[in-house]
């Protein structure tokens, strides 16, 4: 985490990421007596996954790094940037086509989802 923070402090001014609630993302899915959870085993494992990765700590790392060199770590929500167009901005659960491929259902736009994600993310911190 260090030397990935530090190169990316080194070489950028400025850097935008999703403000994650990780205490959100990794709930339990246990439920109760009354509803009983389901796939708790595979989300247990999920679970185990998000917070193995220390994405907390990584934010933390390049945020101070960043402030030492003069640059700056803007949190943006990160709500909808996966269903949101880049180019047209139309907002639709079925943009996703699949987990890798993004295709807006009003404008026809096609891209890498990630990468369509990225650019939102990028015009929320203006």
């Amino acid at each position: 985490l260090h030397k990935l923070s530090t190169t990316i402090a080194k070489n950028h001014g400025t850097v935008v990421v999703e403000a994650l609630q990780v205490r959100s993302m990794s709930a339990s899915a246990t439920g109760s007596v009354e509803e009983p959870g389901r796939n708790v085993r595979q989300k247990a494992g999920l679970n185990r996954s998000i917070l193995d990765q220390g994405w907390r700590m990584f934010r933390t790392l390049l945020g101070y790094k960043l402030a030492d060199r003069g640059g700056r770590l803007i949190e943006v929500p990160a709500a909808y940037t996966s269903q949101t167009c880049s180019v047209c901005g139309s907002v639709d659960p079925a943009n996703r086509a699949s987990q890798a491929r993004f295709i807006c259902t009003a404008c026809g736009h096609t891209e890498n989802a990630d990468i369509n994600a990225a650019k939102n993310i990028l015009r929320r911190a203006d």
